[in-house]
């Protein structure tokens, strides 16, 4: 026998924020609806801890904060995602979740990747904040960057050389965002 059948409703921010605090697992969501976040690979924590790291330092200078893998980030009234890792600059006050990043970062894998190419880029590129989204492949060397600009969206692909991020002024090195990754 199957499991017996359960309305799905939709939840608002407090209902969402509210409810996920009682989970054991950590739920995106997306248009009222809580979906289940999946577990990393050892390449993915690697990834997400160089790129930590490597931004860090910079961004304390600058006066900004680095979020990862655990700290939400609100896209709209009913839709949350957990960024692989985002920066926010400025004042962005509530403990439970951030609204203003400048950069946002998804690492790519064989599960996310389609929900990072379309869903999250066409939802992260109406926050006012963002200036840049990259997406960090997991399985090649290849970094691949939205940049905003007066004119709109630029794209741009890293295989090599320094990966721009705007908003704290500084290119890091894709050999140190790889380091012990893809050896």
């Amino acid at each position: 026998m199957g499991q017996a059948a359960k309305l799905l409703r939709s939840l608002e921010a407090e209902e969402y924020l509210a409810w996920e605090a009682s989970q054991k697992e950590r739920y995106e969501l997306l248009e009222g609806v809580p979906h289940a976040m999946a577990g990393a690979s050892e390449a993915h924590n690697l990834l997400v801890g160089n790129l930590y790291f490597l931004l860090r330092p910079v961004a304390q200078e600058k006066g900004c904060r680095v979020f990862f893998s655990d700290m939400r980030l609100r896209v709209s009234e009913r839709t949350f995602y957990y960024p692989d890792l985002m920066v926010v600059c400025g004042e962005d006050p509530n403990p439970l979740y951030k609204e203003r990043p400048c950069l946002v970062v998804e690492v790519l894998s064989e599960g996310t990747e389609a929900t990072d190419r379309r869903e999250k880029l066409w939802r992260y590129r109406e926050i006012p904040s963002l200036q840049a989204y990259l997406l960090v492949d997991s399985r090649a060397r290849r970094v691949e960057g939205y940049f905003r600009t007066p004119e709109g969206w630029l794209y741009r692909v890293w295989e090599e050389g320094e990966v721009e991020v705007p908003c704290l002024g500084v290119g890091i090195a894709l050999e140190e965002i790889y380091r012990e990754v893809l050896q």
